[in-house]
């Protein structure tokens, strides 16, 4: 293995804790939990554990209202069970990400109580206040992403406060230096404790238009879409001042050596490599969540591929998620079958993969009774709830299938009973022997975690189906063949060396030798390793 920084060759697995294990039985996880459950990681093979936020928080938005960025909720335990969780996470060589917040507080943090004290208030400007427009309303168009208006009056002072999420979740001012000095001081205090990096939540929305222009009409809203989607947010967030604040926060992180800066960021390709920076002096990784967006066949991820590869900046490093707390889970947007030719995907392309919990035993859509919904932008926007995906993992045949002695805050699958990880482990047939098998190979081979890709053209009858590509390092190429429909293709492989199948999302080809042309049944992919000798 080509000597490289462990982000990149190496694999992230987000844990949402509230949903992983819970060990003193409130029915939601904790980090005792997450402690408790780091050898499944390692067996698994991943390298890293990105983990949701566990801060002190009113719960509004489920920890991302944080009330003090330095602290533990006790829902999750105290800061004495992190340090635990960091020392036994480091011991078994996996680095630990947190999930920082910096757009938005919670109301009841004492920053923003401050702030709402007084229009002198000391703090005042560390949040974003304007008067109102000249009709008494919200002083300009902006939307909320959980519905409704972004701007709410405070009564006392006559002015609106702006909060791109919920009313409980108001927006800090990073044009302030003593903000970004603030926020800074987070990052060292976590660093201090031994954290190998960071994802930052919505670091698209940092800065916004200084002049607070309303944003234009979207011209292809549809009613079935969020509401805020009926205007183009080109003020109120992805503004060009937000690469500048970025590269500030990674200049604190490299005081720590090798660090990681993940952004999250739901933008278009073109807008989101320059979240890189210039000379890559902002986010390591900027979120690539394209494959969240694309349709589901061959030519479109295809194309998709090629096209965020040829839009990188020389030297930006890519990165792939195919599930996260917030968007439906792969198995439920492409089926079971379909689930495996995406983990294959996902950790065969370059670039560093992101993992979600529960998708290495293909958990799905869960439905989640009217009684249960807890997530507030279901209750604001009917459709749009993200509680399908945040259900808790299953671990094996117990009650609540060991995630829990109480009832859990949400509900769990149908299935849980064979679909749980005790019950699949030993299977070879699983989809969890297949996660496993496919980070194994990453770990096993150079060309996989660190190196080139190239895109292999087909046959017009073969390209809407298959997708082909190649990774190579020095002397090894390996082949990546993924049948995305539901019919036998008998793929080509151009004459030149035999290919080993090194894995297959089916069980029982490894090892197969094909020359000429190697049949695929329906929703199978195959690594292939050429072999000269042969």
């Amino acid at each position: 293995m080509p000597d490289t920084i462990w982000w990149k060759s190496g694999t992230v697995y987000q844990v949402y804790p509230r949903s992983f294990q819970d060990t003193d039985g409130d029915g939601v996880g904790d980090l005792a939990g997450i402690t408790a459950r780091l050898d499944h990681l390692a067996w698994l093979g991943v390298d890293a554990v990105w983990i949701s936020p566990f801060f002190r928080s009113p719960m509004a938005d489920f920890g991302y209202d944080v009330a003090d960025y330095c602290a533990v909720d006790p829902l999750f335990g105290t800061l004495a069970d992190f340090d635990a969780l960091i020392a036994e996470a480091h011991r078994r060589k996996l680095k630990v990400i947190l999930d920082f917040v910096p757009n938005h507080t919670s109301i009841e943090h004492p920053w923003f109580a401050e702030s709402r004290a007084s229009r002198t208030s000391e703090k005042r400007d560390w949040y974003i206040w304007r008067d109102p427009a000249p009709d008494g309303g919200p002083p300009n168009n902006w939307l909320s992403n959980f519905g409704g208006p972004a701007w709410t009056r405070d009564e006392a002072s006559g002015q609106y406060y702006y909060h791109a999420f919920l009313a409980e979740q108001p927006d800090l001012n990073w044009r302030n230096p003593d903000v970004r000095a603030a926020m800074h001081d987070v990052l060292r205090f976590w660093l201090e404790r031994g954290v190998d990096g960071f994802r930052v939540d919505v670091i698209w929305h940092l800065i916004k238009d200084e002049g607070f222009r309303d944003n234009p009409a979207n011209p292809d809203f549809a009613a079935d879409r969020p509401g805020i989607e009926r205007f183009s947010q080109v003020y109120s967030c992805d503004r060009p001042e937000v690469i500048e604040v970025i590269a500030g926060m990674r200049s604190v992180l490299r005081e720590y050596g090798e660090r990681v800066l993940i952004g999250e960021i739901y933008l278009p390709i073109e807008r989101l490599v320059a979240y890189y920076g210039p000379d890559l002096t902002a986010a390591d990784l900027p979120f690539n969540f394209q494959l969240l967006e694309t349709p589901w066949r061959a030519d479109a991820v295809a194309a998709l591929v090629a096209e965020y590869e040829a839009a990188l900046p020389e030297g930006g490093w890519p990165n792939w998620v195919l599930g996260n707390h917030d968007r439906p889970r792969i198995a439920a947007r492409v089926g079971e079958a379909q689930a495996r030719v995406a983990a294959m995907l996902l950790l065969t392309l370059r670039g560093t993969p992101t993992l979600y919990y529960g998708d290495e035993i293909g958990l799905g859509h869960v439905p989640i009774p009217a009684d249960r919904v807890r997530d507030p932008w279901e209750k604001n926007e009917p459709g749009h709830g993200r509680d399908p995906v945040r259900t808790p993992m299953q671990w094996d045949e117990g009650p609540n299938a060991g995630f829990s002695p109480a009832e859990p805050w949400l509900p769990q699958t149908a299935d849980l009973e064979r679909r749980n990880v005790d019950a699949m482990r030993d299977d070879s047939r699983s989809i969890l022997t297949l996660y496993r098998r496919l980070l194994s190979l990453r770990r096993d081979h150079a060309a996989l975690s660190v190196g080139g890709w190239r895109g292999l053209p087909l046959a017009p009858e073969h390209a809407a189906e298959i997708f082909a590509y190649e990774r190579f390092e020095g002397a090894e190429t390996v082949r990546i063949l993924l049948n995305f429909g539901g019919s036998e293709q008998a793929v080509p492989l151009e004459g030149g060396p035999a290919w080993t199948v090194l894995l297959s999302t089916r069980p029982g080809r490894a090892g197969e030798i094909a020359r000429d042309v190697l049949p695929l049944a329906p929703d199978e992919g195959v690594v292939l390793r050429a072999d000269s000798s042969r």
